[in-house]
């Protein structure tokens, strides 16, 4: 099943996934020195931060240049436009051409498996369906 996006859209999506192989991974300052740091990104704020100063010899440095095209921003890689659901009600309001559901983590097997079977009933794609 596959999301039904325009020509523009169909672009722009092939455009973000390629990106998306291209873009960097942003570590936090010193990542590599302290694991109590860990890895995610944080900004760099020291006043004599080499980072902060984009010193050309450290790490990529988050930019709004690294962001992808804006009309599919936030979209699953397969088109479909993500929508959270936490109960059957939800699943009414998606429209199962250009959306797919993301069944919350704390709803429970039972209900996961009654929001599942009317997902498949609509014809709505699940993207962390469980077995």
């Amino acid at each position: 099943m596959k999301a039904e996006l325009d020509n523009d859209g169909k672009r722009l999506l092939k455009i973000r996934n390629k990106m998306n192989r291209k873009r960097p991974e942003f570590h936090r300052q010193e990542w590599f020195r302290y694991v109590r740091l860990g890895s995610s990104w944080r900004k760099p704020r020291g006043k004599h931060s080499k980072l902060r100063e984009k010193k050309g010899y450290r790490h990529a440095f988050v930019e709004s240049g690294y962001r992808g095209p804006a009309k599919v921003r936030y979209f699953h890689p397969t088109g479909f436009r993500e929508i959270y659901v936490s109960s059957l009600t939800d699943i009414d309001r998606i429209n199962p051409k250009t959306e797919a559901a993301r069944i919350s983590s704390t709803i429970g097997r039972k209900k996961r498996i009654m929001i599942q079977e009317k997902a498949k009933a609509l014809g709505v794609k699940i993207l962390n369906e469980v077995k």
